[in-house]
This record gives C-alpha cells, sequence and structure tokens, in this order.
C-alpha cells in the first residue's frame, strides 16, 4: 500500500540525482531548523548571562564604593566623638569665644555676642551657635581671630562671615559672624 502511494507521487518518476538534490535539500532545511530551534537560543541566552553578569559586577563596584564612603564616614564620626569626649567638662561655646577673644586682642571691639542652641532631631547632640559683632578691628586680629575658631580642638566653624569697611582711611573692619558647634 504505502509502494504504491509513493509509486502515484511524483517522487517515484524522478530520477536519482533529483533525489540526492532533495534529500540535500531536506538535510540544509532540518540543519537550518537545527541552529534556529536549538543552536541560536543559546548563543542568545549566552550573551544575555554576559550582560547580567557585567550589570551585576558593576553593580558590586558601586556597593564597594559605597561601603568604601560609609567606612569613611564612619571613621570621621568616631573621631569627631573621640574630639568631644575629650572637651572639658562645663564647655561652652560662648565661654570659648570669649577666652579667644581675649587671646587674639578683639575682646574690646566685641560689640555683640547672641548665644542659642537648637535641639537636633533624632540626636543627643545641639546645635549651639553664638552671633557676634566685631567693630573697628584690623584685618590681622579679624584674621587671627577666624583662625582660632576653625582650627581649635573644639569642632567649632565660622558658618556665616560678613565684613565690610568701617572707614575709608582708616583700614578698619566690622564684621559679624556666627560660630556653631555641637554640644551634649
Amino acid at each position: 500500500m504505502i509502494a504504491s502511494l509513493v509509486q502515484r507521487l511524483p517522487f517515484g518518476r524522478i530520477s536519482g540525482r533529483e533525489k540526492l538534490m532533495i534529500a540535500g535539500g531536506a538535510l540544509v532545511l532540518l540543519a537550518a531548523l537545527a541552529i534556529q530551534l536549538g543552536i541560536a537560543p543559546l548563543f542568545e541566552r549566552r550573551a544575555r548571562l554576559r550582560q547580567a553578569v557585567a550589570a551585576k559586577e558593576s553593580q558590586l563596584s558601586e556597593m564597594q564604593r559605597m561601603k568604601a564612603e560609609l567606612e569613611g564616614i564612619r571613621g570621621q564620626a568616631q573621631r569627631t566623638e573621640q574630639r568631644f569626649a575629650r572637651r572639658e567638662k562645663g564647655f561652652t561655646l560662648f565661654g570659648f569665644l570669649d577666652q579667644l577673644a581675649g587671646q587674639t586682642q578683639v575682646k574690646e571691639r566685641v560689640t555683640t555676642m547672641r548665644p542659642s542652641k537648637i535641639e537636633q532631631k533624632n540626636s543627643p547632640l545641639k546645635l549651639s551657635r553664638v552671633e557676634m559683632k566685631l567693630e573697628g578691628v584690623t584685618l590681622e586680629q579679624l584674621t587671627r581671630f577666624l583662625v582660632g575658631v576653625e582650627t581649635s580642638r573644639y569642632e567649632t566653624v565660622v558658618s556665616k562671615l560678613s565684613v565690610s569697611r568701617r572707614d575709608k582711611t582708616d583700614g578698619l573692619l566690622d564684621a559679624v559672624l556666627q560660630v556653631e558647634t555641637f554640644e551634649p
């Protein structure tokens, strides 16, 4: 029955050479299907995996950078805590600035000193701030005072500074500054 079916199909009347060509075409078609359905997806998966690995490596390097930055911040915080711990008992920013003004010979030029404290959210520390006004100081005196504030062991900083000429001929200056530090 199958033999008679093959006889009725046009394949039964083709030459050996044509049969070889058809078989070759069928092999090429099977190879193309194997490549399309088997091998190509493997290469695509491999490419996706390489991209995923590259993305993960990038994330890892970013995490390592962030870890190093966090360790630096922790170290800085620890050093700052140690400096706060070394402060004398009873330290106040107002008292420190008053003493520094005497040491830098600007105490008689201080016209106002207004202290304030600001509670910090989620922190046991308070921001202590003193606004000062100096009148009729020389540039050298002001510089010595500012350097004394910024280089003190008490972690004090000048957060605002406004300087103006007092008179065009005498070279004296007026300064309004705001000094801050943290206190327990």
